[in-house]
C-alpha cells in the first residue's frame, strides 16, 4: 500500500512527533505527582536522558512509545508497510540503545522502569500506577541496604586503619626503646 500523504506532508508530519513532554509521559507524571513524588525530568547527566528520575528511590523510569521502541506482542506496534527496511533497521537500533542505556544505569546503581504507552490506556493505568509504586518502594529499599552497607564498610575500615595505626605506633615505640 502506498502512502497517501506526500512526501513533504509526511516530513512535516513526522517532524511534529516529539521526544520529551509526550501526552504518556505528562499523564504518568501527573499521577505520581498526585501521589506525593517528587522527580526531575529528562536528566541529560544519565544515559538516555531518562524522561522521570526520582533520586530519592534511586529509580529512573522510562515512558516509552509502542511503535518508537518495537514494543513486542502489542497490537500499537506494526510495522509499516512502506519503507519496512528503514523501520525495521530504525527499531532495531532503538531497541539496541535502549538496553545499553539500561545496563549504563544499572552499573551505576540505578533502578530502571520501563513503561509501556499501552500500559497508560484508562483500562490498565490504575495497575500500572501500583506496579510503579511497588517498584519505587522495593528500589528504595535496595538504595537504602545498600547505603547502610557501605557506611558500615567505611566504619570497619577507618576502624581498621586506626587499628593497624596504633599497632605500628606500638611497635615503633618499643624498638625505640630497645635500640
Amino acid at each position: 500500500m502506498a502512502d497517501k500523504d506526500s512526501e513533504k506532508q509526511r516530513h512535516y508530519i513526522m517532524s511534529r512527533i516529539r521526544s520529551t513532554n509526550t501526552k504518556p509521559e505528562i499523564k504518568l507524571r501527573k499521577a505520581l505527582f498526585e501521589k506525593g513524588y517528587r522527580y526531575r525530568v529528562n536528566v541529560k547527566t544519565l544515559p538516555g536522558k531518562p524522561d522521570i528520575v526520582l533520586p530519592k528511590y534511586r529509580t529512573i523510569i522510562f515512558v516509552n512509545g509502542c511503535f518508537w521502541h518495537g514494543h513486542d506482542g502489542c497490537k500499537h506496534y506494526t510495522v509499516p508497510e512502506t519503507n519496512t527496511e528503514f523501520w525495521v533497521e530504525k527499531v532495531r537500533k532503538n531497541k539496541e540503545r535502549d538496553a545499553v542505556d539500561v545496563q549504563r544505569l544499572e552499573s551505576f546503581s540505578w533502578g530502571v522502569i520501563t513503561i509501556w504507552e499501552c500500559e497508560l490506556k484508562s483500562k490498565v493505568f490504575q495497575d500500572t500506577i501500583a506496579k510503579v509504586e511497588a517498584e519505587l518502594a522495593a528500589n528504595k529499599a535496595k538504595w537504602e541496604a545498600y547505603q547502610a552497607k557501605r557506611r558500615s564498610d567505611r566504619e570497619f575500615a577507618k576502624a581498621e586503619s586506626r587499628r593497624k595505626r596504633q599497632v605500628r605506633e606500638e611497635v615503633e615505640r618499643e624498638l625505640q626503646e630497645q635500640f
